[in-house]
C-alpha cells in the first residue's frame, strides 16, 4: 500500500503546478474521492476502474464436469479488464483437456492444461471430474466495472488505480467518508516540480504514471 499523502505542510498553489490548461471546465474533472485518501495539490491519483471477478460455465452448459476455480487470494491480476474472459477447451484428453484464454476483445492470452494454474489477466485452475471435458466447453469470467472513484495513485493496485488518472487540482481529505476531488485530466503542461509524488516512488513508476497521462494531452515539463 502506497502512503497517503498528508497536509502537514502548506500546501502549494495550483500555478506551481498547472502552467497552462485548454480549459478549465475541460482539463480538470470532478470525481468522489475515496476515504481516507488525503491530497494536496499534486498528488498523482488512480481511479478504481476495476471491480470483482466471477465465474460461470458458458452458456448451455457444459459436458465435463470438472471444477474451474478463481484464485482466492489474486484472481485478477495485472493488466486485467473490465468485461468477460472466454476460457473454452481447444483439445479433449483422458483425465485432461486443453483451455485457450481470450479476453474481453477476444484476444487469445494463452492455454493452460486441466491441473495446472493460468495466470494472465486472470488466475485461475482447472481440476478434473468424473466425466472428462470435450472440444467447445467452457467458462465465462466476468470483471465487474469497478467504483469509478479516485485515489492516490498506487502501483502495486489491481483495481484499476495502479494507472495515473490525473494530478490533484486542490487539497482535500476526506477523513472517513468519501469526498469530492477536482484534478487535472486532460490537456493541460504540468510543472514537473509540482508533483507531489507519495513516498517510496521508483523512477520508473514515475515514468510510468506520466506516460499513461500523455494520451489525454497532460504534458509534464521540468524548468518550469
Amino acid at each position: 500500500m502506497v502512503a497517503p499523502v498528508r497536509t502537514v505542510s502548506a500546501p502549494k498553489l495550483i500555478s506551481d503546478l498547472v502552467k497552462w490548461e485548454e480549459e478549465l471546465a475541460y482539463s480538470r474533472e470532478e470525481a468522489a474521492l475515496l476515504a481516507n485518501n488525503a491530497v494536496i495539490i499534486g498528488t498523482p491519483l488512480g481511479k478504481v476502474s476495476i471491480g470483482a471477478a466471477s465465474v460461470a460455465a458458458k452458456t448451455g452448459g457444459n459436458t465435463g464436469n470438472g471444477v474451474f476455480s478463481l484464485d482466492g487470494t489474486t484472481p485478477i491480476i495485472v493488466s486485467a479488464e473490465v468485461g468477460v474472459y472466454a476460457v473454452r477447451c481447444i483439445a479433449a484428453a483422458s483425465n485432461s483437456g486443453t483451455f485457450r484464454v481470450f479476453d474481453p476483445k477476444g484476444r487469445a492470452l494463452g492455454d493452460v492444461v486441466v491441473g495446472s494454474t493460468f495466470a494472465n489477466q486472470i488466475k485461475f485452475a482447472i481440476a478434473d471430474g468424473a466425466t472428462d471435458f470435450i472440444v467447445g466447453d467452457g467458462f465465462d469470467v466476468t470483471i465487474a466495472a469497478g467504483s469509478g472513484k479516485i485515489k492516490i495513485l498506487d502501483p502495486a493496485a489491481l483495481d484499476g488505480s495502479a494507472k495515473c488518472e490525473g494530478f490533484s487540482a486542490i487539497v482535500r481529505d476526506p477523513g472517513n467518508a468519501d469526498g469530492r476531488i477536482v484534478y487535472i485530466k486532460r490537456t493541460a503542461i504540468l510543472a514537473d516540480s509540482g508533483i507531489v509524488w507519495p513516498v517510496g516512488f521508483t523512477d520508473a513508476q514515475k515514468a510510468q504514471a506520466l506516460a499513461d497521462v500523455e494520451p489525454r494531452g497532460v504534458v509534464v515539463r521540468a524548468g518550469l
